[in-house]
């Protein structure tokens, strides 16, 4: 979806519109899909250097991905290595894909200029959605996580998360992509912790579900206003929100903390279960900001 005020914008309307008189049916997914993506290779066509930088960046993930499987094959086998690969290679592609689809949103948001370069910030978002990837690969190939792996993709996943929001405000590259990828990585990566931990029977079911409806509830908003109404829903950042994702963030650290921490984590568990899903109940209601036509 494209800002407003941005020549493409009508045309995302329009094509939308016509989706929904269309009754949603397959034509009309169909020629929705085909011109969005045509939109998207125009501007790809008239940007090389961001068409450029996006290859570069989509050569370096496809390099990560393959250390990824062939770490994995020295570490737990060929089979292993086997399931992993058809989840994380189809996670890995479709994040590129979805990168591609969205150029047109590298808009720098105090400017509105396109940005001709993916930007440390939205790679570091990248790496982050290479490590949810890696760990979505592990369930759909059936294999099990333990704690400590998972802690380390989550700490990584948390310094990433910090340094991008940090680099892109340093560098003036903040975009509506980058909001849009961060946003994706972080319901990804969660996902993937929250079904880890109800399989290793730390998290129970009912928990994990109010987690995620932090992500989803949102989501399915931007959805129903997108599809349903042709506008978009304008999400902001809130203090809830923030608060929110750092009591998920310390409750999951807690979680997954090593055994040597045990004592201390038992301690923290249910004080900041409570803040958590008191915080989670309110952030995605907050998050959803009114909003006017385009």
């Amino acid at each position: 979806m494209q800002d407003s005020g941005h020549p493409n914008n009508q045309f995302v309307v329009d094509l939308l519109t016509t989706l929904k008189k269309d009754r949603f049916s397959p034509s009309g997914w169909r020629h929705f899909l085909v011109r969005s993506w045509e939109m998207s290779c125009i501007t790809a066509k008239a940007h090389p250097k961001l068409k450029r930088s996006w290859s570069h960046t989509t050569l370096l993930m496809g390099i990560l991905t393959l250390l990824t499987l062939t770490g994995t094959f020295f570490a737990e086998g060929a089979g292993a290595m086997l399931r992993l690969l058809p989840g994380l290679v189809f996670c890995v592609a479709w994040q590129q894909s979805d990168l591609f689809w969205h150029l047109g949103l590298n808009r720098q948001i105090q400017t509105g200029k396109l940005l001709q370069h993916i930007g440390i910030a939205n790679l570091l978002t990248g790496l982050r959605g290479l490590g949810a990837s890696y760990l979505l690969g592990r369930l759909f190939g059936g294999l099990s996580s333990p704690s400590t792996l998972a802690l380390l993709v989550f700490l990584f996943g948390v310094a990433t998360d910090i340094l991008d929001g940090q680099i892109a405000r340093y560098t003036q590259t903040q975009s509506k992509l980058g909001r849009i990828a961060d946003a994706e990585t972080d319901f990804c990566l969660y996902l993937a912790l929250t079904i880890i931990l109800i399989q290793n029977i730390v998290l129970p079911l009912w928990i994990g579900i109010v987690m995620l409806l932090r992500f989803c509830v949102p989501l399915i908003a931007a959805l129903v206003s997108y599809f349903l109404f042709a506008q978009p829903v304008r999400f902001g950042s809130t203090v809830w929100g923030k608060y929110a994702g750092l009591a998920q963030s310390l409750y999951f650290l807690v979680l997954l903390a090593p055994p040597q921490f045990a004592f201390i984590a038992h301690l923290l568990n249910l004080p900041l279960l409570v803040i958590t899903l008191a915080l989670l109940i309110v952030a995605p209601v907050a998050q959803i900001l009114p909003h006017s036509p385009p």
